[in-house]
């Protein structure tokens, strides 16, 4: 008898399969020892070098229940985590279409490489000034660099999946004629959907992040950046930690959102990265 015929396909396994396998695999052991080791160096540390009101991992799992059932808490995680989808789906669109269009069109890429390639390496904090006169100080100064973040994310790796269309599928459809409409969407597309899985991983990490340094800048109440600045500011620093461990937690739980998307809906893509 195989194994094989009784271990459930990855691409079919569902959240909770993945939460387990994700934190209660066969490195549990290691993750759980890893975690004490870290926790008792922070505890100890501060208990004999730091001073009183840095924050201690007794001080912080203490301020955990009422901090993440707190009006304030909720109301700042609800901020940041619409303005980084919205973020994210406005880029996304555009992004894709940008990225499509330069990976096809020559001309269009020798215009456009130069400025996208330096936008996406400009530390966004350098734009913070601009966009905030640009947009003021409410909610679409935040919405402006998340989605200034992950657009020329999702550009830059659409553009390089666009490039890598197998030149016999155009010759192919050239030679049976194919409207634009095929070759665009159908093959460039659906060709590119691995370039873009990764590129839509990179803009989120990177729209969360906007999104913390832009409720720094513009000092939005209704962010986790600015919960997390009021309370170290005010010297509560076990409500900061969990502010920060709160921003910890939306990055891990999109990971996870991604990979069930991925195996649920693109099975194909992890057996080619694997191959790759």
């Amino acid at each position: 008898m195989t194994t094989g015929a009784l271990t459930q396909p990855a691409e079919s396994r569902p959240v909770g399969s993945l939460l387990a396998n994700m934190f209660w695999g066969t490195s549990f052991r290691a993750k759980l020892t890893a975690g004490i080791v870290i926790l008792l160096i922070w505890q100890v540390g501060v208990t004999l070098f730091a001073p009183a009101f840095v924050a201690t991992p007794i001080g912080v799992a203490m301020a955990f229940p009422s901090v993440i059932t707190s009006k304030v808490f909720l109301v700042a995680s609800k901020g940041t985590l619409f303005a980084v989808f919205q973020g994210l789906a406005i880029a996304l669109v555009f992004g894709t279409v940008v990225g499509v269009a330069m990976g096809r069109l020559k001309v269009l890429d020798r215009a456009l490489n130069f400025y996208v390639s330096g936008f996406y390496t400009m530390p966004m904090i350098a734009l913070l000034p601009l966009l905030t006169i640009w947009f003021g100080y409410g909610g679409d100064a935040r919405l402006a660099p998340v989605v200034f973040a992950a657009f020329f994310s999702i550009v830059i790796n659409v553009r390089d999946g666009a490039r890598s269309v197998p030149p016999e599928y155009l010759e192919v459809c050239k030679a049976y004629r194919a409207p634009a409409r095929y070759v665009w969407f159908d093959i460039t597309v659906f060709s590119s959907l691995p370039y873009l899985i990764a590129g839509f991983r990179l803009a989120a990490g990177r729209a969360l992040v906007a999104a913390v340094i832009a409720e720094f800048f513009v000092s939005l109440q209704d962010g986790v950046g600015m919960f997390v600045l009021f309370n170290a500011r005010n010297f509560n620093h076990d409500v900061a930690v969990v502010g920060v461990f709160a921003l910890v937690a939306f990055g891990l739980m999109f990971e996870i959102t991604m990979n069930w998307a991925t195996r649920r809906f693109f099975p194909w893509y992890r057996r080619e990265t694997k191959a790759d």
